[in-house]
């Protein structure tokens, strides 16, 4: 059955600033509304590796949620297991400015309650196969432990994502059952306590390779924008994968496309070193783009072969 991947569906509306980028002004640009959420476009960006994933999740009875699933059908993901809520999906409203980046946001969030009973109800069928599991560690508690019954049940490794680390902080129990966990330097920062905003990659390497130790977390990786990723694991290995130089058009999704590399090179046998570059291949690929998820490759292209 492939990865499977749970969380939540988003709608992003995207303002980009056409010029220099004015916080109190009224700014000329443009306006689009795109399918989003951390694990929708995760599940997107493995199915345009040409692997098969499984989606767990809800979308809404709306025109625009026949939408999301068509689209997700439409690139081969496995969708039975996403069901119809009145209130089944969030919604993200972010400004940019015109150098692609971030300037205010507001989220709003889905009930993502009847995602436990979809677990309840067809738990086995769902993961008895899978290669892997990839979620957000910000979901509700309930959930979260009902994935990692079946990750034991089924000898499943878990990999995991945030996209409120406020939230995640409660979880943070979890992450010693995670194989690796991926999260940004501000992030990071949140989860630890700590502020690493003015740290080198070498400087973040020694700062993360303790606190996972200390955490008991297996592997972590930390991104840091353009300068790239740095990674740590508990038996004392560290790294740094430097990032793909590109022009920056929308950094929407780059984040969820590195987590969908990582996740997808190490559940086929990559290293964390080989896992980070394709990651950084499918992050760089996004950032060109005003799109939430990559294009489309072939598992060979990352040394991924016999994949159906």
């Amino acid at each position: 059955m492939g990865i499977v991947v749970l969380g939540a569906v988003f709608i992003d509306i995207k303002g980009h600033s056409t010029s220099s980028y004015i916080p109190a002004g009224r700014n000329v640009g443009t306006v689009e509304e795109v399918h989003g959420g951390v694990s929708r476009n995760v599940v997107e960006d493995i199915a345009n590796v040409e692997l098969r994933p499984t989606f767990v999740s809800l979308v809404d009875e709306s025109g625009i949620g026949t939408g999301v699933l068509d689209k997700l059908n439409n690139h081969k993901v496995d969708t039975r297991f996403v069901r119809r809520t009145p209130d089944g999906m969030g919604k993200w409203l972010a400004v940019f400015d015109n150098h692609g980046d971030v300037v205010a946001s507001i989220s709003k969030r889905p009930d993502l309650s009847e995602i436990n009973n979809i677990l309840d109800e067809e738990g086995d069928e769902i993961f008895k196969n899978a290669d892997s599991i990839a979620l957000e560690i910000d979901m509700e508690k309930d959930t979260i432990k009902r994935v990692f019954k079946y990750a034991d049940k089924y000898n499943l490794k878990v990999y995991a994502a945030v996209s409120n680390m406020s939230i995640a902080v409660e979880r943070r129990d979890f992450l010693k059952n995670v194989e690796c966990f991926v999260c940004n330097q501000q992030e990071a920062g949140i989860l630890f306590m700590d502020d690493y905003s003015d740290k080198t990659p070498d400087e973040l390497q020694e700062i993360l390779l303790k606190k996972v130790q200390g955490a008991q977390i297996k592997k972590m990786i930390v991104t840091l924008g353009g300068q790239g990723a740095v990674y740590a694991d508990i038996d004392g290995h560290t790294g740094f994968a430097p990032a793909r130089k590109v022009d920056v058009k929308d950094t929407t999704g780059a984040g969820d496309s590195f987590f969908a590399g990582v996740t997808i090179g190490l559940t086929y046998g990559k290293t964390i070193e080989e896992a980070c570059e394709i990651g950084s291949t499918l992050a760089a690929s996004v950032i060109v783009t005003s799109d939430n998820v990559c294009p489309r490759f072939l598992p060979s292209e990352f040394g991924i072969e016999g994949i159906e």
